[in-house]
């Protein structure tokens, strides 16, 4: 009796599964994206319900569907997949124990279309009620966050300790630090994995066509990216930015996610020309080839299929280092602009007397220190699996 093969990604996954940093890893990361999706239910200073004699009413979805953010864009997607994954999770569930699976990927769709709606047609409403002052008012009942407190209203004196009231004290201004951490791992989330995709994305088609073309279309290529390594990529990111800022452009998290997406695309072009040219000479390319195969379907479904490893390891560094400029560009004050929540930016407010505002320092810091730390140990796991050598050396 013939075994049937273990699928290739469930083989990678009980090797990854048995290094316990990369699981650790996995699930610091699986954490912070966890605290930045559903942080308006961890921190909000509107509460989830309020229940009095005129019914009952939900003050918290209004600024859901429509931010008082200037960061909108980035702040609507994040409450989207708040709202979209617990029910794209259920149906997935109901999937596995129903044979209509086609019937629910349509549902699935078009609930999908139908929660666009309200992001796309609310308007931002200005609402300046006190609901921390009304939780005394026996007429009401009304229910909080864990943190009752938001990123921008200042509800404590400026530079309090951590306290009961405060989990992590507040900044230089009175705005509690808990609520501007949580939504502070959105801008290095939504920073570190949108602009490593869009690199991701530039430099896999440039190193793929330039590794399988070669001759003048790879010489021509290869002398591009040689010019754009000479200028020092943080540098160049310092320039772009300071350019930025005199328009005056308030999504200033777009901006950087395609500045960074922009100038990081380099590393992935040569990592995935390097592979192309190892993969190019192998006999199934050549198969293909002869086959009368298109080029296109060649290097999509053939060529990029198994250069994907290295891809995949690149990508999990690449997070670590889009934070972490994201963070320097914040704390140089280049980078998300205020009144935005943003952890290179609490660094920033420490700045003058770090050891005095040391909850300025320390927790930002751990936070950053926590978020490097969870990506790379991914991406050592990964580079475990996908490269045989390490796995030898490790074991000998």
């Amino acid at each position: 009796m013939i075994e049937r093969a273990m699928p290739f990604w469930l083989t990678a996954w009980r090797k990854f599964r048995r290094d316990p940093l990369a699981l650790a890893g996995l699930s610091g990361a699986l954490l912070l994206i966890f605290f930045a999706i559903y942080a308006p239910l961890i921190s909000n200073s509107r509460p989830l319900m309020v229940v009095d004699e005129n019914g009952w009413s939900m003050p918290f979805l209004s600024v859901l569907f429509a931010p008082d953010s200037t960061e909108t864009t980035v702040e609507c997607g994040f409450n989207y997949l708040m709202l979209w994954l617990p029910i794209a999770l259920l149906l997935r569930i109901i999937m596995k124990k129903t044979k209509l699976r086609r019937a629910l990927w349509i549902v699935l769709i078009i609930f999908s279309l139908a929660l666009l709606i309200p992001f796309l047609t609310s308007k931002p409403r200005l609402d300046k009620t006190d609901y921390l002052a009304q939780r005394e008012d026996p007429t009401k009942t009304m229910i909080f966050t864990i943190n009752p407190y938001g990123p921008f209203e200042q509800k404590g004196k400026p530079h309090e300790r951590p306290s009961i009231t405060h989990w992590m004290g507040t900044d230089n201004i009175g705005r509690d630090i808990t609520a501007r951490m949580f939504y502070g791992a959105r801008v290095s989330l939504a920073v570190g994995l949108t602009a490593t995709t869009l690199a991701l994305l530039i430099g896999t088609a440039i190193g793929l066509c330039s590794g399988y073309f070669g001759g003048k279309f790879d010489l021509i290529t290869m002398r591009l990216v040689e010019i754009v390594i000479c200028f020092p990529s943080f540098l160049l990111l310092l320039i772009l930015m300071s350019m930025f800022r005199d328009y005056k452009f308030e999504q200033s998290i777009l901006v950087i996610i395609a500045v960074i997406g922009l100038t990081d695309w380099i590393g992935v072009c040569r990592l995935v020309r390097g592979e192309v040219l190892k993969a190019r000479m192998l006999p199934y390319i050549s198969s293909c080839e002869v086959a009368g195969m298109p080029v296109w379907r060649l290097m999509v479904f053939h060529l990029l299929p198994n250069i994907s490893g290295p891809i995949l390891i690149s990508f999990t560094f690449g997070i670590v280092g889009a934070i972490v400029a994201e963070s320097g560009l914040s704390f140089l004050g280049f980078g998300v602009q205020a009144p935005t929540a943003s952890w290179g930016g609490l660094l920033r407010q420490a700045f003058d007397d770090p050891f005095y505002c040391w909850p300025l320092t320390l927790f930002p810091g751990l936070a950053l220190f926590f978020a490097v730390c969870s990506f790379n140990f991914v991406g050592e796991g990964l580079r475990k699996i996908f490269d045989p050598k390490t796995e030898n050396r490790s074991s000998t």
